[in-house]
């Protein structure tokens, strides 16, 4: 009866994943919907142009205000791609993402930058001149003749001179129509006033006409037309004539179109990703997936025998189950969200690990093996869960905290523990209780806990504190000496320091020396500041970074590198960011880290009675993230806005085994009595948990190497510190963790122990 039931079960397993599997590859009706093609991605995978506004101005804007710039965006940006959204971030920012276009620097240029568009009288109402034509310096340094304004914006508002705003103007087209004179065929705009305007601008060009004035269109500082009226128009409906091209008429109309809005908007980021380059990442992200996810399936087989076989069930259905919820919750995928889902199946062997080493030892104290199979699951739930939940708490402190272009990388991440706890726990047990109920009950296929010497860590707590200490302040004094040298401790990328950043993939690898010699000088000389460039190892990639480029100065860029080297531009990438954003970006960082860590010692504090236990473990983690940060600055490696995600991942992570080996301590405390030596206790639990500690750090290290060996250049940059991080975790857990609690055990021990 009970075999026909584990048949059952197992089979049921088995359909499940099957179907779920069959959904991912084939969708769930005839014409695929649901499958994991159609998985929404984000910029960087799917190529596009994504821009962050911010409203200018020292009051908060209205919530009327902000809906209606985000509807007048909207309607802009949706001519590109129907696939294109604007949306609000915090109470002043909007925004904007349009993925999938080929000619992204094009529309970056089209769309311009917000700002506040006026049309101005040439006199004022005592016959003065707004603006006069003269020679002067234009905004690229060229000296030229150009209109000047001769009062400020805020006077021709006071005087009247301002005769229409752009909320005035309800559209513009550009078009071609006939000269009345001549007759030949000219490039206009055709503007549409709203009936505020209509009846202003009436006034308005009936004065301008009769005196033979014209009337400027000012936009963002700088005159964009100065047309002479040649006819009074009363019916809202005016043509601006003198454009040379068609392109220019539509920049123009494009112009007054983005300055009605009724916020004034600054460019925080603009960043542009060539489509090919998001497919590759896919690609060689899903490969180092793969690759990975075979390396420790077959690990787990030869370590564990028949619940490996088990946890591999397990694996996949989580797998598979993610692919479905990134689906069925709509979720964006982006480069780092890729990254969080191939770390999380490191993690999710987490459990099974705890579990089957339970079972082992179950098995040793001569349990049968349906017993030790039942005890394993009992007493590794607390340390599953405990374990679990600290890590989930760095995810969502990423998730509200952290920089939104991580965000995707917290999402997969929390998704991929609430998965990894349901089928560690779910999936393997019966599937384990099935192949048991199957006639695998010779405890051979289970492994046998070994007796093991207990290691003495406690008596070499003096020269582990040591070595940490060392590894620590050398961090800090190479910190002082790249900040004494350059000004700055750490390599900052585009987001901690702002400017642009132009990634190029040449058709051969290109050594730094000949980047320097035949590439930087044409740079330099389009960017009129002096460059960076750092080359991307094993790979043809090649990054430039200057000061803040303009719309024109990378389109500038591009065409020399198309012209002059032969690069597809679709293998371009730029990116660019303020001041402010970077500004912010430090000050993200350094909250989302504290707030992760003081949530996790709440937890623990609630979770462990003994306040020693979460000071052992706080002070850990900060040795964590101290190393890292040492490594970060020993190595170079650029710290970009993956430097949060990383961070907080290695906090997560590492107070994972911290939590495990504190389990046991506290387990093994209860079962010796208040009698029994503190020191051997810690010892002991350390020893009892080493073969968990040591293959969990394996098997995560394994998923991010191959990540890290196959991944693209901004994955490597995440990839290459979390390995390093992962090893100092897995050396403070076993090394540090426990002694740290000793220590202060000792010195805070309660009354009754003293």
């Amino acid at each position: 009866m009970k075999k026909n039931r584990a048949v059952i079960v197992l089979l049921c397993i088995l359909v499940i994943l099957l179907g779920v599997g069959y959904i991912d590859i084939y969708g769930v009706n005839a014409e695929g919907d649901g499958r994991a093609s159609d998985i929404k991605l984000g910029l960087d995978l799917a190529g596009g142009v994504s821009i962050t506004y911010k409203v200018v101005g020292e009051e908060a804007p209205s919530s009327t205000d902000m809906s209606d710039t985000i509807y007048k965006l909207q309607q802009r940006v949706v001519g590109y791609s129907t696939e294109a959204i604007v949306y609000q971030e915090g109470s002043d920012r909007i925004n904007i993402e349009i993925p999938g276009v080929s000619n992204a620097n094009t529309i970056l240029k089209e769309l311009g930058r917000p700002g506040a568009l006026y049309f101005i009288a040439q006199r004022d109402a005592e016959g003065n001149s707004n603006y006069e034509y003269t020679y002067g310096t234009d905004a690229n340094g060229n000296q030229t003749y150009m209109y000047v304004l001769t009062k400020s914006i805020d006077e021709l508002l006071a005087d009247g001179s301002v005769v229409l705003t752009g909320t005035d103007v309800a559209n513009a087209q550009a078009g071609i129509q006939n000269d009345r004179v001549t007759g030949n065929s000219q490039y206009v705009v055709s503007l549409t006033l709203t009936e505020a305007g209509t009846q202003a601008f009436a006034e308005a060009t009936t004065k301008a006409y009769l005196s033979g004035q014209s009337i400027a269109i000012y936009y963002d500082g700088e005159f964009v037309s100065v047309p002479i009226v040649e006819v009074a128009i009363t019916d809202g409906n005016a043509v601006i004539t003198g454009q040379r091209t068609f392109e220019e008429a539509e920049q123009l109309a494009s112009t007054i179109r983005i300055g009605g809005l009724k916020l004034e908007l600054e460019q925080l980021h603009s960043k542009v990703v060539g489509a090919q380059l998001g497919v590759d990442a896919i690609s060689t992200s899903l490969l180092a997936g793969l690759i990975g996810l075979c390396i420790v399936a077959l690990f787990m087989i030869i370590v564990y025998r028949i619940p490996g076989v088990a946890s591999v069930i397990g694996l996949l259905s989580y797998v598979a189950m993610v692919i479905l919820l990134l689906n069925g919750f709509n979720m964006t995928l982006t480069l780092s969200g890729i990254a969080g889902i191939i770390l999380s199946i490191g993690m999710a062997v987490d459990a099974n690990v705890i579990i089957f080493a339970r079972i082992r030892e179950e098995l040793a104290t001569g349990k049968s093996v349906r017993t030790a199979i039942k005890s394993g699951f009992d007493k590794a739930l607390s340390a599953i869960i405990d374990g679990n939940i600290t890590t989930l708490i760095a995810a969502i402190v990423l998730l509200f905290l952290g920089p939104g272009s991580v965000k995707g990388f917290a999402q997969t991440l929390a998704l991929g523990i609430v998965l990894s706890m349901f089928t560690s726990l779910v999936v393997t047990r019966y599937v384990l209780e099935a192949f048991y109920a199957l006639g695998a009950k010779n405890e051979k296929l289970y492994g046998v806990a070994k007796e093991r010497k207990t290691l003495h860590i406690l008596p070499k707590k003096g020269i582990f504190f040591g070595i940490s200490v060392v590894v620590i302040a050398a961090g800090f004094i190479v910190m002082g000496v790249y900040s004494a040298n350059t000004g700055d401790a750490l390599n900052y990328s585009l987001d901690f320091k702002g400017g642009t950043a132009v990634t190029v993939t040449f058709d051969h690898a290109m050594s730094l020396e000949e980047a320097n010699e035949q590439v930087v000088p044409l740079v330099e000389q389009i960017a009129g500041s002096a460059v960076q460039v750092q080359t991307v190892q094993d790979s043809n990639e090649v990054i430039f970074k200057t000061d803040t480029l303009d719309i024109d100065k990378s389109e500038a860029l591009n065409t020399m590198l198309t012209s002059t080297f032969g690069i597809d531009e679709k293998m371009i990438t730029s990116e660019t960011i303020s001041s402010t954003i970077s500004d912010e970006m430090k000050s993200d960082t350094i909250i989302a880290v504290l707030v992760a860590i003081v949530c996790m010692l709440l937890y623990i504090r609630i979770r462990f009675t003994d306040i020693c236990f979460g000071i052992s473990s706080v002070i850990a983690l900060l040795h964590d993230v101290l190393v890292v940060l040492a490594f970060y600055a020993v190595a170079r490696v650029s710290v970009s806005n993956t430097f949060v995600a990383c961070m907080l991942t290695i906090v997560g992570y590492s107070i994972n085994a911290t939590i495990v080996i504190f389990d046991r301590i506290r387990e093994n405390m209860k079962s010796s009595g208040s009698k029994a030596d503190l020191q051997e206790i810690v010892d002991r639990s350390i020893t009892q948990t080493m073969s968990r500690s040591i293959f969990t750090s394996l098997t995560t290290f394994i998923m991010v190497a191959v990540l890290y060996v196959l991944g693209v250049t901004s994955i490597k940059d995440f990839a290459l510190p979390l390995m390093v991080g992962i090893i100092c975790g897995t050396y403070s857990s076993i090394c540090l963790a426990g002694s740290l609690w000793y220590v202060f055990r000792m010195k805070f021990a309660p009354k009754k122990e003293q």
